[in-house]
Parts: C-alpha cells; sequence; structure tokens
C-alpha cells in the first residue's frame, strides 16, 4: 500500500512515455514549420519574385537573433530561471507568434499594403551589422522576404528555446530509466517533420489547382497552434509530477561568464564545436535547397492532369506509406523475438519501396527527398545501441564525415549526368538521400554523448551553451551563402528549375572534408590522452 501512495506519473511508463509524446509531437510541429518554404523555393521566386539570395538570406534569417543578439544565452537563463514548464509554453508561444508573422509576409494581403510600402523603404541598410556583413536585410531584398525573415527570426528564438527544453524535460522525467532511447525516439519522430514538410508545403501550395504559397505557411502556423497545446498539455502533466514528488522544479546550472575562459582553454571543446557546426551546416542549410537542386538535376514529366497519380489523394496515400515505414523501421529494433524482428523489418523495407516507387510515378522532387529522415529513424535506435555496449564515437565521426562528402559531390557531379535518364537518375537520387540520412544520424548519435568526455563536468552546461551558439553561426551564414553563390554561378538564370548546383555542393563537400580531417585529429587525441572516445558507454 505505501509503495502504491508513493508511485509518481514519472514512475508510469505510459505517463512519461506520454509525456514524451507531448514534447515530440512539439518539436515535430516546429520541424515542419522551418523547412515549410523549402520545397516551394521555386513558387516563391515565380510568385514573389525571390532569387535565390533572398531566398538564402530570408532562411538564414532564423538563427541570427540566437547568434548576433545572444538570444540563445538568454534562452538557457529563462529556463534555469523559469523551469522547464514555464519556458516550454513560452517556446511554443515563441515560434507561434513568429509563425503568424511569417505566413503575413507571404499571404496576398500584404502585397499593396502600407506596410509592404515601409519594408520596401527601410531595412535597406543597418548600421555595424552592414559594415561587419552579416545584416539580415539588403537593399532590392523584396519587403515581403524582409517581414518574412522579421517573421523567421522571431520563429528561430522559439525554436531554439525548444530544443534546450525538451532535452531537458526528458532528463527530468526518463533519469535512472530510457533515457537514451527516450532521446532518439524524439529526435526520430522530429525528423519525420522534415518528410512531411516535403510532402505537404507542396501539396497545400498548389491545392485547388491554384497557386499560393500563404496556404502551406498557413498549414504550418495551424501546426504551431497544435504545439502550443501540447506544451500546455505538457504543462499540467509537469505541474502534477512536482506536486507528487514535493521537489521544485530541477534546473540546469546558470551560464556563467567566468566559465568562458575555461571553455574556451580546452581544446576538447573547439574540437566537437567545430565538428558540429561544420557537419549541421553541411545539412541543414542544403535541406532548404535540396528540392530545388533535385528539380535541375532531374528530368522529371508531370503526370496526366487526370490521373491518380496527380491527384490529391496520393499525397495521402503515399504520407501514410511513409509513416508505414518509419514506425515498423523504428519498432523492429525493439522486438525480442527474431520472427518479430525481420517481420517488422520486411514490412519497413516493402513500404520503403512502394513509398519510392510512388514518388518516381508522381514525378514529384519534393516527394523525393522526403525519403531523407527514413532510414535515420531506422537506424537511430541501432547506433545509440551500438555507442552504448561497444563504443567507437570517434570512429563513427570519421565516417559519418566520409559519407557526407561522397553524398554532396554525388549530387554534385554523378546526378548530372543522368539527366535525361528518368529512371537512373531517381534511382541515384533516391540511394544518396538515404545514405546522406543515415549520415543525419551517425555523427550526431556519436557527437553528443561524446560532449562529456571531452569537457570538464563542471562547464558542461555552459560548454553547450557555446556549442550551439557556434552551430547557430553556420546556420545563419551557409543558407545566404548557398543563395549568394547560386546566383553568382548562373548569372541571367530566371527559370528556377535550370539553377547549376555544383559550386554550392562542392562548397558544402568541403565542409566534410574539413570535418574528416577534425574527426582524424579528434581520434588522435583521444589516444593521446585516453579520454576514452572509443570506449562504450555502458561499463561491463
Amino acid at each position: 500500500m505505501t509503495q502504491a501512495i508513493q508511485k509518481t506519473l514519472r514512475d508510469s511508463a505510459g505517463m512519461r512515455w506520454t509525456a514524451l509524446l507531448l514534447l515530440a509531437l512539439a518539436m515535430f510541429c516546429s520541424y515542419i514549420f522551418m523547412d515549410i518554404l523549402s520545397p516551394i523555393k521555386d513558387l516563391m521566386q515565380e510568385t514573389r519574385g525571390w532569387d535565390s539570395t533572398a531566398f538564402g538570406t530570408m532562411q538564414g534569417s532564423e538563427v541570427f537573433l540566437n547568434v548576433f543578439v545572444f538570444f540563445l544565452i538568454f534562452a538557457g537563463i529563462i529556463l534555469d530561471k523559469m523551469g522547464v514548464r514555464f519556458t516550454a509554453v513560452l517556446s511554443a508561444a515563441v515560434m507561434l507568434v513568429g509563425a503568424c508573422v511569417k505566413w503575413y509576409a507571404v499571404s496576398d494581403s500584404f502585397i499593396g499594403s502600407g506596410l509592404e510600402t515601409w519594408f520596401n523603404n527601410n531595412l535597406n541598410y543597418i548600421p555595424i551589422f552592414d559594415e561587419l556583413g552579416v545584416s539580415p536585410f539588403y537593399e532590392g531584398m523584396p519587403a515581403s522576404a524582409k517581414f518574412a525573415a522579421c517573421g523567421f527570426m522571431i520563429f528561430g528564438c522559439g525554436c531554439e528555446m525548444a530544443g534546450i527544453t525538451v532535452s531537458r524535460c526528458i532528463v527530468k522525467w526518463f533519469k535512472g530509466r530510457e533515457m537514451a532511447l527516450a532521446m532518439g525516439s524524439e529526435m526520430a519522430l522530429a525528423r519525420l517533420g522534415v518528410a512531411t514538410c516535403m510532402i505537404f508545403s507542396p501539396f497545400f501550395a498548389r491545392l485547388g489547382g491554384e497557386v499560393s504559397v500563404s496556404r502551406s505557411v498557413a498549414f504550418g502556423v495551424v501546426l504551431m497552434c497544435i504545439a502550443l497545446i501540447m506544451t500546455i498539455v505538457y504543462f499540467f502533466m509537469d505541474q502534477k509530477l512536482d506536486a507528487q514528488t514535493g521537489e521544485a522544479e530541477e534546473k540546469d546550472d546558470p551560464f556563467k561568464v567566468s566559465d568562458i575562459g575555461k571553455i574556451l582553454s580546452d581544446s576538447g571543446f573547439w574540437l566537437v564545436a567545430l565538428l558540429c557546426v561544420l557537419y549541421y551546416s553541411a545539412i541543414f542549410p542544403f535541406q532548404k535547397y535540396a528540392v530545388n537542386m533535385l528539380q535541375c538535376n532531374l528530368t522529371l514529366t508531370p503526370p496526366d492532369a487526370d490521373s491518380f497519380w496527380a491527384s490529391s489523394s496520393v499525397t495521402i496515400v503515399q504520407y501514410v506509406i511513409m509513416l508505414i515505414v518509419a514506425a515498423a523501421g523504428f519498432a523492429s529494433n525493439f522486438q525480442k523475438k527474431k520472427n518479430m524482428q525481420y517481420t517488422l523489418l520486411a514490412v519497413s523495407i516493402i513500404a520503403l519501396v512502394t513509398y519510392c516507387y510512388m514518388g518516381y510515378m508522381r514525378q514529384s522532387a519534393e516527394s523525393i527527398f522526403a525519403v531523407f529522415p527514413l532510414l535515420a529513424v531506422l537506424i537511430t535506435p541501432i547506433l545509440g545501441s551500438y555507442l552504448d555496449h561497444h563504443g567507437k564515437a570517434a570512429s563513427m565521426l570519421v565516417l559519418g564525415s566520409v559519407l557526407l562528402i561522397v553524398c554532396h559531390l554525388t549530387f554534385a557531379f554523378v546526378l548530372p549526368l543522368f539527366k535525361g535518364n528518368a529512371v537512373g537518375g531517381i534511382i541515384i537520387a533516391y540511394t544518396t538521400i538515404l545514405v546522406l540520412g543515415a549520415s543525419f544520424s551517425l555523427v550526431p548519435a556519436s557527437l553528443w554523448p561524446s560532449v562529456p568526455k571531452l569537457v570538464d563536468a563542471k562547464v558542461i552546461g555552459s560548454a553547450y551553451a557555446l556549442i550551439f551558439w557556434i552551430q547557430n553561426i553556420g546556420l545563419w551564414l551557409f543558407p545566404l551563402l548557398i543563395g549568394k553563390v547560386l546566383d553568382a554561378t548562373n548569372p541571367g538564370v530566371t527559370d528556377p528549375t535550370k539553377f547549376d548546383y555544383t559550386a554550392p555542393l562542392v562548397m558544402l563537400a568541403c565542409l566534410g572534408v574539413a570535418a574528416l580531417v577534425l574527426g582524424f585529429v579528434l581520434k588522435a587525441v583521444d589516444r593521446k590522452k585516453g579520454i576514452g572516445l572509443e570506449l562504450p558507454n555502458i561499463k561491463p
């Protein structure tokens, strides 16, 4: 009886996984909105006059305030002072506000409004930022892109705050339990948001045969409303947990300015921070241009307008099949019975092949790139388990960097060779995208658990804050650079499906080369200092 009385929500597997699901769904929605315009870059140029520079500048604005106004550091302070419940709801509310601003910026109502006139006449020169070459606006930038950038900045503040908070919430609910699995599951579900965005953003933009980019963003706004509701429900669950335990909210150690000197003098910190910014800068900015890159390098012939493959229902069917791929593949990793494991794995593979076939029949670059996170969802638990029991984190970092280089060079030099070969080009595209998705799991799965081994435990919280800040510099810079390089290497090109992406892809491959070199340096440091990066996390 005493044990029954003392049991809390955290002790119930169903309740703690419900708490995780609420948080994961909120991040799932935020990942969708993060790339909501990525699969319709061509439509933004056609309907709103955004060239690649405008598109890249707007996409990079997401992390501008986090980098240059240090909001990421302030978010950590807010989390420390106010606790996970308040910060979770606040982050969702901030994301929703930013999403609404971005929606209005691309809506028809903005065209011809006084606000459009104001943005055309202002924010063409930002003192200091222009001199430093880091301004989020420039003279001649479309007013809608400027205002959308403002909304995306606000959204980015909430999104980074949510990322920090969700990690802390998982620690609170799963400490001493299935924490690694919980974090991997949350990451896997969130990344499905990328695939969802790639499928449904063009679907809503072209719904009813009339192009409207604002419909896609409105879809994202609705999802951010759902995310806010999820965090509010979590608020009450977490509040009840604290009432049961009689404990105050667990809080992180605050970021201290005095910690900076200790961290910056640590070579381990710099290795991890540079690997992080190099790797993520080669992935997340690429996602924003990937659909347009495929449109430029594949021979896609739209199906007949009255065929099933051109109907709206095929989008729903394909999305359901994608969910089967992800769910069956993810669940196969946790089956104790081999026959059940192989059955689920077979279902996942068959569904994946079916999905790829449907993408080919639809002749849709968006649905082709949507396979990006699917292999990652399948192998994330495998990688986590391998690292826990066998180690080899530094070796995985090296392997992930090699895969990253190979994939970007394949997109740059091999895929264009198949222009005109409808089947061959799509097979190369699918294979490369799936491998890139696998590397997307390989590197983060080995990178983040290595941080506590490289950095003094007394400053681990501050180190994470600085690593995220440095990572955001890359996430701001490279969408902008890709857009500028694209315009510079394609002078006079106005058709958004005729760009030559060779130079931007080589630039991203160079990031992989730099990451590979640092990976070997990290292995050398590990051998010399005996840090234990190659050792398993779980001691026998």
